[in-house]
């Protein structure tokens, strides 16, 4: 019989140990890279998602309403849309462009003065003196504030990029859901299309919903920073509507040019722009939100900041933004493919992320 031919395994040298070593570092750190690129494309995909969402959720409604066609009612849906954004923009862009200006000529002095007045006392000298320590906490801020607002192609190309495929998501929505659901073997297409079902109902219900909370934020905000003699009342108002699609961080944030605005006048003011504040954004947090919020995943409180976090380092604004639904679409995919597979009994009570109530 013959023997088997062992040959012996030649050996490495320490150079092409090396050489490989290499090759395998720069292999990881081009395809983190390369994730990294097409992670902040997915993402404009998901925001291009919804906006077709929502001229899809509109012409719903309207088409309810009218029953009217469905080519007619997105008609309406899209172009009303458009119209009526120009329509504010045109009445209200004056106005919102001289309160700018007013806005960026006293903003500099009023953080001047908060300054000043925080260092009269021991514990604002002592803050004062961390931010004034030297140029290293300038440079983590700069350097924090740079990675929070960078984007990919600039924030008018993202802009730009995120309409056009909400407009083509919107003209073809079907085109694109069967070829998702071609690329499963048939025993998962019914999955795939649970899921592109449920994550749909979901980004209608956070969409319906972040929407009139901006809605109603800007109104109360504005009504009552007029009341109170605050100036700019509709810049600050329409600056606190659209910080609304970043829960948490986005309200705190929103308040803060309001309250060193109302310093200008007195400490009472401010206490009182202050407490508007909260009570807005409390009022439309935990009671307006929860009742129209019917088609929404139930997220908890810190799974939604460990997101934001998280989606802030990797993608800036947008990430933050987009943390939400993101979530939502992960939270559904935990829930089809693993949950389901493994308390498969549990399966028909649970509910996560199903339309509770048909609401408009």
């Amino acid at each position: 019989m013959p023997q088997n031919d062992i040959r012996p395994k030649k050996e490495l040298t320490y150079i092409e140990k090396v050489w490989h070593t290499v090759a395998i570092v720069a292999l990881l750190v081009v395809t983190i890279l390369i994730a990294r690129v097409a992670f902040n494309v997915l993402l404009m995909i998901l925001a291009g998602s919804l906006i077709a969402v929502y001229f899809h959720g509109l012409a719903d409604i309207i088409q309810r309403r009218t029953k009217w066609s469905r080519k007619v009612c997105m008609t309406i849906s899209v172009l009303g849309s458009f119209l009526i954004l120009g329509t504010l923009l045109w009445f209200m862009g004056t106005t919102i462009q001289g309160q700018i200006a007013i806005l960026s000529e006293s903003l500099p002095e009023t953080i001047n003065n908060f300054k000043a007045k925080l260092g009269t006392s021991p514990l604002g000298a002592k803050v004062l003196e961390y931010f004034n320590n030297g140029d290293d906490n300038t440079d983590k801020l700069f350097s924090t504030a740079r990675s929070f607002l960078g984007t990919s192609f600039g924030v008018l190309g993202n802009i730009y990029i995120m309409l056009f495929l909400g407009i083509f998501f919107t003209t073809h929505p079907s085109l694109y859901k069967d070829g998702i659901i071609k690329l499963f073997p048939p025993r998962n297409k019914p999955l795939a299309k649970q899921i592109i079902d449920r994550t749909s109902q979901a980004l209608k219900g956070w969409l319906k919903s972040t929407m009139l909370s901006m809605v109603l934020i800007f109104i109360m905000i504005s009504i009552g920073l007029y009341i109170i003699g605050i100036p700019v009342a509709l810049v600050l108002a329409l600056l606190t509507g659209l910080l609304k699609l970043i829960p948490n961080f986005g309200s705190l944030a929103a308040m803060i040019p309001g309250v060193l605005l109302a310093l200008t006048k007195d400490l009472n003011t401010a206490i009182i722009t202050a407490l508007l504040y909260m009570v807005s954004q409390t009022i439309v947090s935990n009671i307006v939100t929860p009742l129209i919020q019917k088609k929404m995943i139930n997220i908890p409180p810190a799974l939604t900041i460990i997101s934001q976090v998280i989606m802030g380092v990797l993608s800036g604004v947008l990430g933050i933004i987009l943390a939400v639904p993101l979530l939502s679409i992960g939270i559904i995919l935990i829930d089809e493919i693993y949950i389901k597979k493994i308390n498969p009994e549990e399966a028909n009570d649970n509910k996560v992320g199903q339309p509770t109530v048909d609401s408009d």
